[in-house]
């Protein structure tokens, strides 16, 4: 380091820190510490077209490899452009280091072109936002920066970085950032307590989010959940947490409305929250969420979270990984045999109840095959035939994700990855992120019509690197899931069905994703009718190269009984 810049210091500290990816769109204020990625061989910059996108890509490159990812924007325009995505992060918990080029401190006076108050802008949507001031503390404020985003509860942070500090001489060591264990146990009596509260359950339930996967504690969340016979359900759960295919794995709670959660968490008499926030809903309940003597235990390493709003009986700030082995034991040990009987009678109804809903799934699926506009079971069900045993996926698929997970439930650690954060337009990018953390492996992106056009300069990006993730983009002409919630507004208001908003429909003139995708140097196959589909998915399976498959499906909307007249796209 003797004798160079800030601007190669920070790059030498990432590396220090095994981050070896920066994920951008440059600026002038960049270029200092851009221009020395040529130096940094095993660095490697992927270039965006727009600052979303690449937020978005490192978000999924980040959920893969479970470790911090940069991500480089441009000044207070490129920070204002990626706001959403960053506001997606923070939710998500994804540890992103976001630095932002600045003029210069020099500068703060004069109230400039493209001046800001950057700190304040990314504040609202990371962990932690900083502003380095002093050549001396440039990579000591890196480190802390990375120590925040990596340590539980993980999440995005912001450090602006003026160009005077990077051209300064740097002083300062490179060495690795200190990352703390966080591998927290509570105290014996309080897992005693908790196995008391819970092993007398008739109805136990588990709710289970993304802190569980973090923790790696799948195994261990199972099998508690094996113990008790507890059904359990995802809040705020994007990653495989438990197989989708297990007995006791009875689906996500709801994320819209609250009513629709509040139907369920009701009807047990001990509930374990482990590993997630209570609840994730855009419209939550206010109130009464569990049964009244329901027992309620929560463990999360966000102590903030845990009875933020409703009370528990016990809460218990630990890791959910080391914390939950402790308690299958003392659960195992502390149940009598009526306990343990009535566990295994519970687990045979959930599997037999599971069979039964798939069966029932099975044949109305069936009973659409081969119909016009396409539904896109059909297409889920080849694809599953074709896919190869190690894919992972990236759901954004939003209406139509139920279609994908019933033909390709999530099953294995790592293969599968749901959006998150309420953002549109992270399921094309977040495939890209995926593919370059497993190069090896099969990496297929699905989003809607309307999600994908948020980021379909992703497309751009995969081509000029030549990532080869594959894309379906599920195309219904439709903000379909807009209109399923204005079904539920209607119904909650007592007003009448009406036809959808015009806002709603994405047609006059119909997009041609496969035409955009061409245009954007990615190779593409457009599926209308039932003989097209596994030609198309064998044509995208056999190329190393990126390719997208445009969908076209029904936007008929169950259950609404207002005429819909055909448009001039045949669609009802």
């Amino acid at each position: 380091m003797a004798g160079k810049t800030g601007r190669f210091a920070i790059i030498e500290q990432f590396l220090a820190d095994g981050i070896d990816h920066m994920f951008g769109n440059p600026g002038t204020v960049e270029q200092g510490f851009l221009d020395v990625l040529s130096e940094y061989p095993n660095f490697k910059y992927i270039l965006t077209l727009q600052e979303t996108v690449a937020l978005a890509i490192a978000d999924g490159y980040t959920r893969a490899t479970k470790k911090p990812t940069v991500v480089q924007l441009h000044s207070g325009v490129g920070l204002g452009n990626g706001i959403g995505m960053l506001y997606q992060a923070k939710r998500g918990h994804a540890p992103l280091v976001v630095i932002n080029g600045e003029a210069g401190i020099r500068y703060d006076a004069m109230d400039a072109q493209m001046a800001a108050q950057l700190v304040e802008m990314a504040r609202p949507v990371t962990k932690w936002a900083t502003r380095v001031v002093d050549p001396t503390s440039l990579l000591r404020v890196l480190r802390r920066a990375i120590k925040i985003a990596a340590t539980p509860p993980m999440g995005p942070v912001f450090v602006c970085l003026p160009m005077d500090v990077l051209d300064a001489l740097q002083l300062e060591d490179v060495i690795p950032t200190s990352l703390p264990s966080t591998r927290a146990l509570p105290e014996s009596q309080h897992l005693l307590q908790a196995a008391q509260l819970l092993k007398d359950a008739q109805r136990p339930m588990i709710i289970m989010g993304d802190g569980v996967a973090t923790s790696a504690a799948q195994e261990e969340l199972t099998r508690v959940a094996e113990i008790l016979g507890a059904e359990v359900w995802g809040a705020d759960s994007s990653e495989v947490n438990m197989s989708a295919a297990h007995p006791l794995f009875k689906g996500q709670l709801g994320h819209m409305f609250g009513e629709h959660s509040r139907a369920i968490t009701t009807q047990a008499d001990a509930v374990l929250i482990c590993g997630t926030y209570v609840f994730p809903e855009v419209f939550p309940a206010l109130s009464e969420v569990f049964a009244r003597d329901a027992k309620v235990v929560h463990i999360d390493l966000d102590a903030y979270e845990i009875a933020k709003n409703f009370p528990v009986d016990l809460g218990l700030v630990s890791d959910p990984k080391a914390t939950l082995a402790r308690l299958a034991t003392a659960l195992q040990t502390s149940m009598n045999a009526d306990q343990k009987a009535a566990a295994q009678t519970r687990i045979t109804r959930h599997a037999a109840e599971k069979e039964q809903e798939k069966a029932h799934q099975d044949e109305a699926n069936q009973a659409r095959r081969d119909t016009m506009p396409l539904h896109a079971s059909q297409f889920m069900e080849e694809l599953a035939a074709q896919l190869p045993s190690d894919a992972v996926i990236f759901d954004e698929a939003l209406t139509t994700s139920p279609d994908l997970v019933h033909y390709l439930p999530p099953t294995q650690t790592g293969s599968y990855f749901l959006t998150r954060g309420g953002s549109l337009g992270v399921g094309l990018p977040g495939a890209l992120g995926l593919k370059l953390a497993h190069p090896d492996k099969t990496v297929i992106g699905f989003s809607g019509d309307g999600g994908s056009m948020y980021t379909i300069q992703a497309l751009w990006t995969a081509a000029h690197h030549k990532i080869g993730a594959k894309f379906v983009i599920c195309n219904n002409h439709s903000y379909e899931l807009l209109k399923l919630n204005i079904q539920q507004y209607w119904r909650e208001r007592d007003l009448p069905e009406r036809e959808f908003p015009t806002s709603f429909e994405l047609t006059d003139p119909a997009i041609r994703f496969d035409e955009l995708a061409q245009a954007l140097g990615v190779q593409s196959a457009r599926v209308e009718t039932p003989e097209q589909i596994a030609p198309a998915i064998r044509q995208a399976l056999a190329t190393d190269d990126p390719f997208l498959i445009e969908l076209i499906i029904t936007n008929e909307v169950p259950d609404h009984i207002v005429h819909k007249a055909v448009n001039k796209y045949g669609i009802a």
